[in-house]
């Protein structure tokens, strides 16, 4: 009899071949890979960064490291570098590799098994920025002012080291006083100071994007735990501190990417949000919680009223972020020539390109193909026809693994609520349509139709709710209104 983790890791790869994407490397990639040689040979000629207290940040249970973080103070002022690994080194572009990435153009990650865009070998190894390993990075270099203004910035090749290998839960815990210093502390010189700067300057980069207009949301994700013999565990995985610095630093790190590359004419693939899908909806939902928003889009208005939701009402804060984020509708990939700026609507960041992350993104994977390029001063490696139909193929493929991975998870929830058919739950509506209403439980983050009583109904609105019925096969969670 087969556990229910099999049966997950069933249903997650007949979604991704249902929805285009490939759940297995093509022979060739397999093939490119044991051809490699044993070392990545690829640090002569770049600048020496390895002796800088490097550290990384990322989930507990994270293997491809793409990112690593340290800051050098330069009188008065601060460098923060942020290093990104060099992937293109491994997997140029044209390769079987880099053919699969292109395919997939992101990983995916399901609760049972996780479907990466590069082998393993690669993305958990060679391209990965392993702590004690010297690796070959692109260096995003940005030095602040005493207020976190950006004042200069570079984007260049360097040899970097990990130094120490840290968790989003164990730092944050650290830094609010709520946990243990993490155990690299004591064996890595001045790594107890850089954290603690990196969070003060993270703090002063989060305030300038809030003067801008920033969003900030209360950001609450399923997480279903999944051992050998079935879900353990549905968990909700919220921000923290710690993740709020690595992510002000990308953004950062991103803007000057787009920059870089537009000062040099290259042509880019950008991220944006670029206007509310229903600016009305946001305007009523509003007006409901005791706040004005004018009649057309505007960010920071909207950023005003979520902070004073959030200082006034934090125990329904969430509920409230969950319905704005629906209702702003997705973000897409666009190609921009040099100089071009739709705007990132959510982030306040008028020039944004991903590329902190090319072990998991292919748009981040051609962002660095462009930098190299750029760097250089030789021609560009995709034209701007090429980067459009990238960006748009990039978008359709990122709704598709979003689809797998919300199914997926739905199955795993469908399996641990099955014996609570009958039950009645508090929700929130997450989405009405022509197509249905669904909405989304308050105390667990867990999705589904709501079959019966939706009359009237909108995103936003709370609502009482009983399971009728479950089906993991087919992800279905339904609900009748309590």
């Amino acid at each position: 009899m087969s556990s229910d983790r099999t049966r997950l890791e069933g249903i997650a790869e007949d979604a991704m071949r249902r929805y285009g994407l490939e759940p297995e490397f093509p022979a060739a990639a397999r093939a490119q890979v044991a051809r490699m040689p044993g070392s990545n040979g690829n640090g002569a000629g770049l600048r020496d960064l390895r002796d800088l207290a490097w550290s990384s940040i990322d989930n507990d249970d994270s293997r491809d490291l793409d990112q690593l973080e340290v800051c050098v103070n330069a009188g008065g002022r601060v460098q923060v570098l942020v290093a990104i690994a060099d992937v293109d080194g491994s997997a140029p572009k044209g390769s079987p590799i880099d053919r699969h990435a292109s395919t997939n153009t992101t990983s995916v990650y399901t609760p049972a098994i996780i479907f990466p865009m590069l082998p393993p070998e690669l993305s958990t190894d060679r391209t990965s920025l392993n702590e004690g390993q010297d690796r070959a990075a692109m260096v995003v270099d940005m030095t602040l002012d005493a207020d976190g203004a950006l004042v200069a910035s570079d984007v260049y090749q360097a040899l970097v080291r990990n130094h120490a290998q840290l968790t989003y839960s164990g730092v944050a815990a650290w830094l609010d006083g709520k946990g243990p210093a993490p155990g690299a502390i004591s064996r890595v010189g001045g790594l107890e100071d850089q954290l603690r700067q990196q969070d003060r300057l993270a703090t002063l980069l989060q305030a300038r994007r809030d003067e801008e207009g920033a969003l900030d949301f209360d950001r609450s994700e399923l997480r279903p735990l999944v051992d050998a013999d079935g879900v353990k565990e549905l968990r909700a995985e919220t921000s923290n501190r710690a993740k709020e610095v690595i992510e002000n630093f990308m953004v950062a790190a991103n803007g000057v990417t787009a920059r870089f590359l537009s000062a040099r004419g290259v042509a880019s693939i950008r991220r944006v949000v670029k206007s509310p899908e229903r600016w009305p909806r946001i305007v009523d939902l509003a007006r409901q919680h005791g706040g004005a928003l004018p009649g057309e889009p505007d960010a920071q208005a909207l950023q005003q009223f979520l902070k004073a939701q959030r200082a006034s009402a934090p125990d329904n804060f969430g509920d409230l972020s969950l319905a704005v984020i629906k209702l702003l509708g997705r973000g897409e990939y666009v190609a921009e020539g040099p100089g071009a700026s739709s705007g990132h609507f959510a982030l306040a960041a008028g020039n944004y390109t991903h590329s902190t992350a090319p072990n998991r993104r292919f748009p981040d994977l051609v962002t660095q193909r462009l930098l190299k390029a750029a760097i250089a001063a030789t021609p560009t490696p995709y034209a701007l026809p090429e980067l459009t139909a990238l960006a748009d193929h990039c978008t359709r493929q990122e709704d598709a693994a979003n689809k797998v991975e919300r199914l997926t998870k739905k199955a795993a929830a469908a399996l641990w609520l099955a014996p609570r058919v009958g039950e009645r739950f508090d929700a929130v509506v997450t989405g009405a349509g022509p197509k249905g209403t669904w909405v989304r439980l308050t105390r667990t983050p867990v999705e589904g139709r709501l079959e019966r009583g939706a009359e009237g109904l909108d995103v936003g609105d709370r609502v009482p709710v009983r399971l009728i019925s479950t089906d993991p096969a087919r992800g279905f969670i339904d609900f009748a209104r309590a």
